[in-house]
């Protein structure tokens, strides 16, 4: 299992959380709302994912260079 596995997962719940939060705060259940609030869900376990990263990586939790795909030139 990769370092970066677990924060992957919480950002996945994360999305799944986000978007039942705002999907049960709007109230509104038309398709064009599901649809902004899983995109809005997206971006924002996308956003959770990067920050907790980061933040690992700067308090030495993390490897620099766990889950980097590709090489760099």
């Amino acid at each position: 299992m990769k370092p970066t596995t677990p924060l992957k997962r919480s950002a996945n719940a994360f999305t799944v959380l986000s978007f039942g939060w705002m999907l049960w705060w709007s109230g509104s259940y038309d398709p064009a709302n599901i649809i902004v609030l899983a995109i809005c869900g997206s971006i924002a376990g996308y956003v959770w994912y990067y920050a907790l990263r980061w933040s690992f990586r700067r308090m030495h939790l993390l490897p620099r260079d766990a889950g980097d795909s590709g090489a760099r030139l």
